[in-house]
């Protein structure tokens, strides 16, 4: 799993020297194939200068940048009939022996009716392109755990898991298709339709109620994104949600190796020693100082493609994970990234609910998890995918997002003196198990628990600037640099 591209030339021009353009962006320098579907051919390479010289042109052209994760893992690239599909990333529910096989059975109906089905019946983390007649139908995961986006230039539509390939071939806006949602290009333009939304229909249950559903939604969601591994390396803060992460990844059979980076002298790094322990795995420390924030921060904001100070402070810490996770021969990392979305973590929470009522804390908390895709999903993957790690997030996944979206406040918040929050979540991981003194720690976020969002802070006062011009100015000295 590494990334996808496509290009849609409306003036009729060979697209296949922009796809590799675009491919070689996505790579970074790393991958174990490279694909190219045209609609009469699916090429496929070590190397990009290899499908150079296969001589193909075309208007429109798929691009795939593969990258083996489980010894089954391959292109998932194929030709049936007059269409040619692109699929990447990965499914959890409902589980399926042949992505082949399910989609050429679709595929014989109606184009945009199979894509939507496609949509609405898989739980994963993926995105997916089709050609057929000069048109590109493409879909992303209802949670918008795969990146994907989408723009025009002079004469062509293109699209693409980052933004970056899409600067690269002069798009100067790339959108990003909101999840849930198929795009359609041709040479007219590009259009959108919704295929999966979710609602938050509150439904009151007793607490001992919903705590038994959610340990069930958790051992399911765990058990999906844990199939097939035998080792995984797990983002640990020590907190509640990367030990239950942690905790019940080992209960799935997996070896799990505890990753927890940090800036020197943070007592968050004490705490996460102290629960390894209490877990008893294998944890793997880190520490950083000030100038290797400075030294790592345009990479990072090249990686996330945005300059914003809340995403970067977040972005460095995971950065290093994975990196280190690498290092250490990992190919999949699992974070306890969309728990304080689903139950309520965030302290600003609690602040609306006491200034304006819980109605005004539930909306607070549904339009977060709506946006999570934006504001957290794509970030995370890009980090990941830049070090060939693939990201598991096992709050993500729809049916605990629907349980998450349906349970009143009080379940996540039990009154206004509720300073720990989050109170279904710690009730189910105290019954499953988890160590009391992990279960009612209280929250602390990566940026401030790490001390980065601190040394940002100080990098841009050395230079006279608010940390948002600081970011921005760094952000494009380094595009400059890439420019020329």
């Amino acid at each position: 799993m590494k990334a996808v591209a496509a290009f849609l030339d409306r003036r009729g021009e060979n697209a296949v020297p922009k796809i590799v353009s675009m491919l070689n962006v996505l790579a970074h320098d790393s991958a174990d194939a490279y694909c190219i579907a045209t609609q009469d051919d699916v090429v496929m390479d070590s190397s990009l200068e290899g499908l150079l010289t296969r001589g193909l042109k075309t208007r429109t052209v798929l691009g795939h940048v593969f990258v083996k994760v489980l010894a089954a893992d391959k292109p998932q690239m194929a030709k049936f009939g007059k269409v040619v599909f692109l699929f990447d990333g990965r499914i959890y529910h409902p589980p399926i022996k042949s992505l082949e096989e399910a989609f050429s059975s679709w595929l014989q109906a109606d184009i945009l009716s199979s894509a939507e089905s496609l949509i609405k019946k898989f739980d994963g983390c993926y995105a997916f392109v089709l050609t057929v007649e000069g048109k590109l139908v493409a879909g992303r995961d209802p949670l918008g755990l795969y990146p994907l986006y989408y723009g025009s230039g002079g004469g062509f539509l293109a699209l693409a898991s980052e933004r970056k390939a899409l600067w690269k071939v002069g798009v100067d806006e790339a959108k990003s298709l909101p999840p849930g949602h198929l795009l359609i290009a041709d040479e007219h333009g590009f259009r959108t339709r919704p295929v999966k939304a979710f609602d938050g229909k509150i439904q009151p249950k007793p607490l001992e109620e919903a705590v038994e559903e959610l340990e069930r939604l958790l051992l399911q969601s765990i058990f999906e994104r844990t199939a097939g591994l035998d080792k995984a390396a797990v983002a640990f803060s020590g907190g509640l949600d990367s030990s239950l992460v942690a905790f019940l990844a080992e209960k799935a059979g997996v070896k799990v190796h505890l990753i927890h980076v940090s800036l020197e002298n943070q007592p968050e790094t004490l705490h996460a020693e102290e629960a390894a322990r209490m877990l008893g795995l294998p944890i793997y420390k880190f520490l950083y100082r000030e100038e290797d924030v400075e030294h790592v921060l345009s990479k990072v904001l090249w990686r996330i493609e945005t300059p914003d100070p809340l995403k970067t402070s977040i972005a460095i810490p995971l950065y290093w994970a994975a990196e280190k996770a690498a290092e250490l021969g990992f190919k999949v990392f699992l974070t306890g990234q969309g728990a304080d979305e689903l139950f309520g973590g965030y302290r600003r929470y609690l602040t609306i609910y006491t200034r304006f009522g819980e109605e005004q804390a539930l909306k607070a908390i549904t339009s977060d998890i709506i946006k999570m895709h934006g504001e957290n999903f794509e970030r995370d993957f890009k980090v990941c995918s830049f070090h060939n790690i693939e990201l598991r997030l096992p709050f993500a996944s729809i049916p605990l997002v629907e349980f998450a979206l349906n349970i009143p406040l009080h379940l996540k918040i039990a009154s206004r003196e509720d300073f720990l929050r989050k109170i279904v979540l710690r009730k189910t991981a105290e019954k499953i198990g988890l160590p009391a003194k992990i279960v009612y720690r209280p929250k602390k976020a990566v940026q401030y628990a790490t001390g980065v969002d601190k040394a940002v802070k100080k990098l841009a006062k050395k230079q006279g600037l608010s940390v948002g011009q600081f970011l921005q100015k760094t952000f494009e000295d380094f595009w400059r640099t890439l420019k020329e």
